[in-house]
């Protein structure tokens, strides 16, 4: 039995929850207090989705696809929700992004 750690997100964080009927799925927006943000989705065109797997991307302050952050240069497909967790709470300790 293996045991995962799990990091906690920095500051605050607001979610939006899209649905996407047309796609069968879903897309979970979210924005952090330094600025970064995260779309995370699942459904039947994403990475991983018809596995029930999710797909995530680091979003800038204006809500476009940032790919220049540490964490990816791209997306991130395949994910698990514990993977997409800790993905999460990395974004959330990136330096501010503005104030």
């Amino acid at each position: 039995m293996s045991i995962k750690e799990y990091k906690e997100m920095k500051g605050g964080c607001l979610v939006e929850k899209v649905e996407m009927s047309e796609l069968n799925g879903y897309q979970l927006l979210y924005k952090f207090d330094n600025g970064y943000g995260a779309s995370v989705v699942k459904h039947d065109f994403s990475y991983g989705g018809k596995n029930n797997k999710y797909e995530l991307a680091v979003l800038d302050k204006d809500g476009s696809l940032c790919y220049d952050t540490p964490i990816t240069e791209d997306v991130i497909g395949h994910l698990t929700m514990g993977e997409v967790e800790n993905i999460l709470a990395e974004i959330s300790y990136l330096w501010i992004y503005f104030i």
